[in-house]
């Protein structure tokens, strides 16, 4: 078999999980169990489809961290359920994130099943699961999938190296698998420029207000034309390859084009040292200790597919 690493983008796929997935089953103490039902047919499913060899489940140590708020403070702003006091003499930590009660209750029950199956997961603090899979990506020496309903990381896809995306966006029955082609066919820019797209166009869903009046085509035209975001402002300062109008823009948002780049990038250098991600298998115990959890939480089915994938 050819070794294959997959990254999960966690919270994306238990996020989805949560809202797909019908909350009819509970376990016995009526803790709700759908988002981890979801996960762990998701992951099932992906396994048994894609084969890896290597599995990480990657996970947001900080879904919101300061120092890019500190760049851009309306960075997932709207997320907030509560923000969290900071300062030399006060103990800090990462904002508190709006997440629905039934779910919040199922994620140490996700974070136990994925220990249980021998899934390692890795987190990186005051970052999020987006840099940590960054990291992993562009460090693996072999072939990787990264799982993820974020168009973000289409920044991390690479031919040359075999990185691509299993794109969930439009649910786990139609997922896309996206190459640096299939960025060219969507947004008219390679995938090492959407980055730059991503902080031109900006994402209400990111809090990113992108430049005003510069639309996708507009900044996938500059891109075509100027290679990337460096060589748009240089042509803008010249005066040269764009229209009167479109250099005003640039330069009206000239304060937050010098930090957005380093909000939107992923980060790919993070010292997470060294990962146990070999998928060698569960042994007996392993499996009567999943079923055991499936027990007490009324896992069901869902963690015998897990376990039929994985085993």
């Amino acid at each position: 078999m050819t070794s294959r690493l997959m990254l999960l983008d966690t919270a994306s796929l238990y996020f989805r999980a949560f809202y797909g997935v019908p909350d009819k089953v509970h376990s016995p103490d009526g803790t709700s169990v759908n988002a981890v039902r979801g996960l762990l047919d998701m992951i099932a499913k992906l396994v048994s489809a894609y084969e890896p060899t290597h599995l990480v489940a990657c996970w947001d140590d900080d879904w919101r961290p300061q120092w890019r708020v500190d760049l851009i403070p309306s960075y997932k702003a709207h997320r907030v359920e509560e923000t969290v006091a900071s300062g030399p003499d006060v103990a800090s930590g990462p904002d508190v994130e709006e997440v629905p009660d039934p779910l919040e209750a199922q994620i140490p029950v996700i974070r136990e099943a994925l220990a249980t199956l021998g899934i390692a997961v890795v987190g990186a603090a005051r970052h999020e699961a987006d840099d940590v899979i960054g990291t992993l990506a562009t460090t693996s020496a072999h072939p990787v999938d990264i799982v993820t309903g974020d168009r973000d990381l289409f920044q991390l896809v690479d031919d040359e190296r075999d990185v691509r995306v299993i794109y969930t966006a439009r649910g786990m029955s139609n997922l896309e698998i996206v190459t640096d082609e299939v960025v060219v066919a969507k947004y008219g820019v390679h995938a090492a420029q959407y980055a730059d797209l991503a902080t031109l166009r900006g994402d209400a869903s990111d809090g990113l207000p992108g430049v005003k009046g510069v639309g996708e085509k507009t900044a996938a035209t500059l891109l075509a034309a100027h290679g990337d975001l460096a060589g748009i402002r240089a042509a803008a300062d010249a005066g040269e390859g764009m229209s009167a109008g479109v250099r005003a823009k640039l330069a009206e948002a000239a304060d937050y084009l010098d930090v957005a780049p380093r909000v939107v990038a992923v980060a790919t250098d993070l010292a997470l040292g060294a990962v146990d991600d070999a998928l060698p298998g569960l042994d007996e115990k392993a499996i009567a200790a999943a079923r055991e959890l499936a027990d007490r939480w009324n896992l069901g089915t869902a963690m015998e597919r897990a376990i039929a994938a994985l085993g």
